[in-house]
């Protein structure tokens, strides 16, 4: 049996909380994080004495202030998220629909902000969620201008299916790839829920790569999709130069 190294348990407690499980017991993590309980009493501990956790009144733990604050300093996440919320807010004024910005991990998108509309089609995103690549707008935008080689072996699949219109041909998604480098701007339709479109666009940073993606998110029945694409694509670029991009350098 492979002996797990000391990092490797320690993450694991906190690997155990997600947003379907905020709150745990030190049992809960123990059997979450397959440590023993004597283990996991331990590391909770230590986590809890540097404020990585925190326990509440009725003895569960949480996650604490100190990630947080940790979490705040990486590039992707709260910088990214201050510079470009002024533009979010200009795209949200402008349509009135859910306005999303999200950055790639791996195979997914994590969402880094959301504007929700008051009447807007409901959306199974929160700042922090995850989703495949191929089956949101923004994830269309961050893999399609990606490296080809994981292009390929992410086209290669599997695919995860949510509706009847997800792309799960690898054929049909690297048209849709090109397509959406040909145009500059992903168009996905009901492929997560069956009744919302989402258009999107990449956010580019000093040297004209692509690190994040912006979209806004309609009811599918009443998509207007030329009016969308100039806000959306507005929007993208507002940021994009608010983080040094010039467009002659792309």
């Amino acid at each position: 049996m492979t002996t797990r190294s000391a990092p490797d348990r320690l993450l694991s407690v906190l690997a155990a909380f997600d947003h379907e499980h905020p709150a745990l017991s030190l049992t809960d993590i123990s059997r979450r994080a397959g440590l023993s309980l004597t283990t996991a009493h331990r590391l909770v501990g230590a986590l809890t004495e540097w404020g990585a956790l925190e326990r509440d009144a009725s003895g569960a733990y949480h996650v604490g202030l100190r990630l947080w604050e940790v979490a705040a300093l990486a590039p992707r996440g709260l910088a990214l998220r201050q510079i470009a919320l002024p533009y979010l807010e200009d795209l949200y004024e402008a349509t009135h629909e859910n306005v999303q910005m999200a950055v790639q991990d791996g195979a997914e998108v994590v969402y880094i902000e959301w504007i929700s509309g008051r009447s807007a089609v409901g959306v199974h995103i929160r700042i922090g969620a995850r989703w495949p690549l191929h089956a949101t707008g923004v994830g269309l935008v961050l893999l399609a201008h990606g490296d080809p080689e994981f292009q390929k072996q992410y086209c290669a699949g599997p695919l995860a299916s949510f509706t009847p219109y997800t792309v799960t041909d690898p054929v049909r998604l690297r048209r849709v790839l090109a397509e959406v480098r040909r145009t500059g701007v992903a168009v996905s339709s009901r492929q997560v829920t069956d009744d919302a479109l989402s258009v999107a666009a990449p956010v580019r940073g000093p040297g004209g790569s692509v690190v994040a993606a912006v979209s806004v998110v309609v009811p599918q029945a009443d998509a207007q999709v030329p009016v969308l694409v100039p806000a959306v694509r507005l929007a993208a670029r507002g940021i994009s130069r608010a983080l040094g991009w010039q467009p002659e350098r792309t």
